[in-house]
């Protein structure tokens, strides 16, 4: 038994829609096919509007430009986070500004974030943390009051609330990912949703070279080519399709290993409302992250260490030598993703958790 931390999941359904669309004579390029796949998203997470790109990360670097970030601005950032969010900044020519997280939720500390802010903030990037948020509402507020603007990296965040709202529909722009380990995949992709028609079409110009409408040579605002393609739509609309089943597969997952592991003494799960929350990956807290992961590997288990907290990471060291970030820093180093595939069994599980319990005893 070989037990991968994560494999996509792909089947018939996709295979047909991709051969039915090859077979109707479809260009590949973005067309209705993207057009159908960003309303289902759009209806999906209760927004207005939605625009498809090519990854997470460029979607988050279309939304600050469209939001005006750049040269001498500065956007506050999760220290906890995917090395894509401080880099959005980066390549806008703004300034990220890291924040330690709170502890219960990884989150943006919004207290620490209000130390943060001076006359250069411009907008604030909150990350829901596998899909784990806190007060949103308060958030909002926070950004409203400071007249900075809310940008969501939602990457981890598709079908999950916070009072019933969908993450990434709070602030003025959403960011979703479609990379392989998500929970809806089209091998790479991004999408950006959004009430706001004007921010709407200055995203529509930023991916299409600054065209108003396509087809046409006319270029009024800077653009760039990040559109998406209508075959991966093709695959993301099956995988749409298939998502309730897989959120509620993931929710069964997460508790199952909860149910399991719980009473370990050693091992920390991070309080998970279920009702709200769809795990990403399940996420464990151990003291000792790199032995259990080389033991589990000798067991044929897959693992994969929670990212660093950014401010140890090469690039961004330098800048914050005198700063400390002890909450991100202590859960960086002790987190551990645990085989998290919708179409992983319970059997699996089980053998999972029996055998992180020997390594304990």
């Amino acid at each position: 038994m070989n037990i991968p931390q994560h494999e996509p999941s792909f089947d018939e359904a996709e295979a047909n829609a991709v051969f039915s669309y090859m077979k109707s004579g479809g260009w590949l390029m973005e067309f209705k096919k993207t057009e159908e796949l960003e309303r289902l998203i759009a209806d999906y997470v209760g927004a207005k509007h939605c625009v498809m790109t090519v990854n997470g990360t460029v979607s988050l670097w279309l939304a600050l430009r469209a939001l005006g970030v750049g040269r001498g601005d500065e956007v506050l950032v999760p220290n906890l986070t995917m090395i894509a969010s401080p880099n959005a900044v980066v390549l806008t020519g703004a300034s990220p500004i890291l924040i330690d997280v709170d502890s219960e939720t990884l989150c943006m500390d919004m207290r620490h974030a209000e130390q943060a802010l001076t006359l250069r903030t411009k907008a604030l990037m909150y990350v829901p943390f596998n899909g784990r948020s806190g007060d949103m509402d308060a958030v909002a507020a926070f950004c409203n009051e400071h007249g900075i603007f809310l940008l969501e990296d939602a990457a981890q965040a598709l079908s999950s609330r916070y009072g019933g709202r969908h993450l990434g529909t709070f602030g003025s722009i959403g960011s979703f990912s479609f990379s392989v380990p998500k929970i809806v995949t089209t091998g790479q992709g991004g999408a950006l949703v959004t009430h706001d028609e004007e921010l709407y079409k200055r995203m529509r110009r930023l991916k299409d070279f600054g065209r108003d409408q396509g087809g046409a040579d006319i270029h009024n605002d800077w653009g760039w080519n990040f559109k998406f393609t209508d075959l991966q739509a093709v695959v993301g609309i099956e995988q749409m399709k298939k998502l309730e089943t897989r959120v509620m597969r993931k929710k069964e997952i997460y508790r199952q290993y909860h149910d399991a592991l719980r009473n370990v003494s050693r091992i920390t799960f991070l309080s998970t409302d279920l009702a709200e929350t769809t795990p990403w990956f399940i996420d464990i807290y151990v003291d000792d992250p790199d032995a259990l992961q080389t033991y589990l590997k000798a067991h044929s288990i897959g693992t994969r260490r929670i990212y660093p907290a950014v401010h140890t990471q090469k690039i961004y060291r330098t800048a914050y030598d005198d700063v400390s970030f002890p909450v991100s820093k202590r859960f960086a180093e002790q987190g551990l993703w645990l085989p998290s595939s919708s179409t992983l069994t319970d059997e699996s599980i089980d053998y999972i958790a029996n055998v992180i319990k020997e390594y304990y005893i």
